[in-house]
């Protein structure tokens, strides 16, 4: 799906460097980014509410799922391609994965009670701890981290993509969905891959603003670490399930 897209070469240094020298009206800037990142999460959560409250009165929220898988990866790659379209269409890709947020959420709500919530605050203090070990240097975004962080995610994508073709055959992977040790740990390392990409997603957009990035580049810079955190979120989600289980 879209887990490699926070690893975007768009958002390189050379694609920076490349940018500044462009024409252009207004840089890019933090607030900016802020302020943009802050109204694509709450389109997120306005469609995961309405997707959600479809689940809990009995509709079928299959068509949200698989309307908001497609429709977000194709938004995506759209984006990937023409970063400068960003602006229109990181909206729609929050609407769009914000449908099916809520209608996995509702299923693992209907399971296992708090789980969301657990969730939900695993990854916003995920999300701090990260920023923090970032802006303190304790983690630094190197291009030896970088090329290691692209290999696992491009690993973890093709993983997924086979047990998703092996899914039409009726062939699962054991691990991929039970609460086993394995199961488990497998999770785990997932989700501390997931979190280890938002250093380099805060490293992209710092670039971005110390080289003078165009003012689209805000939208771009936003759109890839909601692509993480969405990642983070239902990865945290699923190892928590396991979890739960197990009990």
């Amino acid at each position: 799906m879209a887990l490699i897209e926070s690893k975007n070469p768009v958002l390189s240094e050379k694609t920076f460097q490349e940018a500044s020298r462009m024409q252009y009206s207004e840089a890019m800037t933090l607030n900016g980014t802020v302020g943009k990142m802050a109204f694509l999460l709450a389109l997120v959560l306005a469609s995961a509410v309405y997707s959600w409250g479809a689940f809990a009165r009995g509709e079928n929220v299959m068509p949200y799922m698989i309307g908001g898988a497609i429709g977000g990866l194709v938004l995506a790659l759209v984006i990937s391609f023409k970063k400068e379209w960003a602006a229109y269409l990181a909206p729609a890709y929050a609407l769009a994965k914000g449908l099916l947020l809520g209608a996995i959420s509702a299923y693992y709500a209907s399971r296992w009670d708090g789980i969301v919530l657990q969730a939900v605050g695993l990854t916003i203090a995920t999300f701090i701890g990260m920023l923090v070990l970032y802006r303190a240097r304790i983690i630094r975004a190197t291009e030896r981290f970088k090329s290691v962080m692209f290999a696992a995610v491009a690993g973890i994508a093709i993983f997924y993509l086979i047990a998703f073709v092996l899914g039409f055959f009726n062939i699962s992977i054991p691990f991929l969905h039970e609460g086993s040790l394995i199961g488990i740990g497998f999770s785990v390392v997932v989700t501390a891959i997931a979190a280890l990409m938002l250093i380099i997603d805060f490293d992209m957009i710092e670039n971005g603003i110390t080289q003078g990035a165009p003012k689209y580049f805000e939208w771009y810079a936003s759109f890839a670490l909601l692509v993480t955190l969405i990642w983070l979120y239902l990865e945290i989600l699923r190892l928590l399930s396991k979890i739960n289980s197990n009990r």
